[in-house]
């Protein structure tokens, strides 16, 4: 029974640290989806999200999903680039900034990742929790329209 457990909480702690290895090297120098975006975990985004500007590496939230969804409820402080707008939007999005993308369920987002990527962004990471994953974390929610 006791070898039992210690296999349990082994396996357990193996399956962790992937995520927690992930989370610790977002922003730079995080793991790199083939499309050529980072990928970020959804703690390692809320973190970064609730230092807000006293964050020392600047970043904006972008929001890929409609403008209804949008409005249905997002991450505060979050724009709201609908992934088929976005080529014809890439001037709204900073290079100078960190920028986490996410869309209801990761699937939007990866697309956008994708083409920022082949835009020469170097600065994406695609939050593949997205939306459902910071809902159901309990993090804050804001509705309603841009600022």
């Amino acid at each position: 029974m006791r070898n039992t457990m210690r296999r349990m909480t082994l396996a357990l702690w193996l399956l962790a640290l992937p995520a927690g290895a992930g989370s610790a090297l977002a922003c730079g120098v995080g793991d790199m989806s083939p499309a050529g975006y980072e990928v970020a975990t959804l703690s390692h985004a809320y973190t970064h999200w609730e230092q807000g500007a006293a964050s020392p590496i600047p970043f904006l939230f972008v929001d890929v999903r409609t403008p209804a969804e949008y409005r249905a409820g997002h991450v505060p402080g979050a724009i709201n680039i609908p992934v088929d707008e976005l080529a014809n939007r890439l001037n709204e999005v900073p290079r100078n900034r960190q920028v986490y993308v996410y869309c209801e369920a990761g699937v939007r987002a990866a697309r956008a990742g994708k083409l920022l990527a082949a835009k020469g962004f170097n600065n994406i990471e695609v939050v593949p929790a997205s939306m459902r994953g910071w809902r159901d974390a309990g993090y804050p929610v804001k509705k309603g329209e841009q600022p």
